[in-house]
């Protein structure tokens, strides 16, 4: 089984969820100094599972079997949930949406809120900004006493200049697109009642987390494979490892504060998609079909405070692009869910 920084192969769901969810020192000392029990809303999305599982793991490790882990969803899938009790987790059916079964939570000190609609905005964008506002009220309000991390995207910044240092958490939120102001609404909607309850908030903008069931990598990976189009016109962007981007959400937990604290959390490195689809023709061995040129914006991001609080990421890009490779040759299982992160207009 792979650990953070290991050259191993991975090639098994099993070994991927092992990889995903191992705690880093960083996890363990949090868990050491904030106490109390974490509840994680929305656990079972895309990081939820693997993120529930190395708060567990956490708890384990620095000797507290005692002190619980609640994963809360509406569980489509019984698959997720029957794996997170199986290793202690203790899972509660909860639509967010409904105020009264969100009332009807435990009191927990610790919440990380990961719930949020993305895909689907452009046919339904009532149902995308009702998801991403209505959802933090319900939250907000019933667990105003306890420390949040609620998760944000780094769409919530406009496309900025790739010849410039990318966006930083004090840059205005002007974004394109429903469902990028969506999620600026959600923020705004955590922060008033962080404001009005004195509620310590942390506000975590990730972009991009890389599975290998999903993500970038595996975006391009999948049309290198197949011979499809590269678009470049999106010309860079950042990334990084899904269990690095659970680590940094957990250790959120000590950043809390009103006003609300937020969080580029996000490779450090400007990663060019010119260059990262070469390094999967070499991988894969497939020759690239690129079409279209850098355009002279994208979607970028400083993410210098969260090294500076959380360290580097453990697991590099070369890495990553090595097991997306071997993941892809393979045949390995995906969630058939691409990010569309050529997208320049914020239409998904």
């Amino acid at each position: 089984m792979p650990l953070h920084g290991s050259s191993s192969r991975i090639q098994t769901v099993t070994e991927l969820d092992e990889a995903l969810s191992l705690p880093t020192a960083g996890v363990l000392e949090t868990l050491r100094c904030v106490p109390g029990d974490i509840m994680v809303l929305g656990a079972g999305g895309k990081m939820g599972p693997t993120l529930a599982r190395m708060v567990r793991r956490g708890f384990d490790t620095i000797g507290m079997p005692e002190r619980r882990v609640f994963a809360v969803s509406r569980f489509s899938s019984p698959r997720v949930r029957d794996s997170l009790q199986r290793l202690g987790v203790t899972t509660i059916a909860c639509d967010l949406m409904d105020r009264s079964a969100v009332n009807g939570l435990p009191e927990c000190p610790n919440v990380i809120a990961m719930a949020g609609q993305k895909f689907g905005t452009n046919e339904a964008p009532e149902l995308t900004w009702a998801t991403n506002a209505v959802i933090p009220t319900n939250v907000a309000e019933r667990f105003s006493r306890s420390r949040i991390v609620a998760m944000s995207t780094g769409c919530v910044y406009p496309l900025v200049a790739t010849s410039g240092p990318g966006s930083r958490e004090g840059d205005p939120l002007t974004p394109p697109g429903e469902y990028a102001n969506s999620c600026v609404g959600r923020e705004r909607v955590f922060e008033y009642f962080s404001k009005r309850y004195q509620t310590p908030l942390a506000l975590v903008r990730l972009c991009y987390a890389i599975d290998l069931r999903y993500g970038v990598l595996l975006d391009l990976a999948q049309k290198v494979f197949r011979g499809d189009e590269i678009d470049l016109s999106m010309g860079a962007t950042h990334v990084i490892w899904q269990g690095d981007a659970n680590a940094r959400i957990i250790q959120s937990l000590e950043h809390v504060a009103v006003p609300a604290t937020p969080i580029n959390v996000t490779g450090l490195e400007r990663l060019s998609i010119r260059n990262l689809a070469e390094r999967l023709g070499e991988l894969l061995g497939r020759p690239l079909n690129l079409i279209g040129a850098e355009a002279p914006t994208a979607w970028l991001w400083d993410a210098q405070r969260s090294y500076d609080w959380f360290g580097p990421p453990l697991v590099s890009i070369e890495q990553m692009l090595e097991w997306i490779a071997d993941w892809v040759r393979d045949g390995g299982e995906t969630l058939n869910r691409p990010t569309h992160f050529e997208v320049r207009d914020g239409k998904y």
